[in-house]
């Protein structure tokens, strides 16, 4: 497998098992003729506590790395770009979003945990098409996977960030 090396604003490292590249993600949800514009959104201190009040999880980083995709110049969805610890190492998700908040998809571009916590296509397939007003939750709406619960829950935490960002700042762009 390929290593991910990916830099953030202000020296901010995301490393891990590449398993497929955020190109080849955003094409397989939205298309192969998007054109794709990267932004990186830094919140304010504000900004952070109402993304929180609304995903009912904590945020690690105030920055999010967001990628716009656009066909013919229309903006048709967003992605954004997590670094999250699963357990002990970190793991790098793109949460797919189409222009009204709708949760269209996730993918795990790397994963450093071993390949048995990583969670199946059919797990990830919950979160296609999930409102903004769904709250997801293990548990609840997202069913566990046995022996690697930490995973499932911080995927899911990472999709309500995702759409509370939408909710707060990338409505904003359409």
């Amino acid at each position: 497998m390929k290593k991910l090396f990916i830099t953030l604003l202000f020296g901010v490292f995301l490393y891990g098992e590449v398993l497929i590249n955020i190109d080849q993600a955003m094409q397989t949800e939205y298309g192969k003729n998007i054109e794709i514009k990267k932004k990186s959104i830094i919140l304010t201190k504000d900004e952070a506590r109402k993304i929180q009040k609304i995903a009912k999880t904590k945020i690690n980083s105030k920055i999010f790395k967001v990628y716009i995709a656009k066909n013919d110049s229309n903006i048709i969805g967003f992605s954004v770009l997590m670094s999250k610890k699963i357990r002990s190492k970190n793991g790098v998700i793109l949460y797919m979003l189409d222009t009204k908040g709708t949760l269209k998809g996730i993918e795990i571009i790397a994963f450093n945990e071993p390949l048995e916590y990583l969670p199946s296509e059919d797990w990830k397939k919950q979160f296609n098409e999930l409102d903004k007003n769904t709250n997801p939750k293990v548990g609840q709406n997202i069913h566990t996977i046995t022996g690697a619960t930490l995973s499932a829950k911080t995927i899911t935490s990472g999709a309500r960030i995702a759409q509370a960002l939408y909710i707060l700042k990338l409505k904003e762009f359409n």
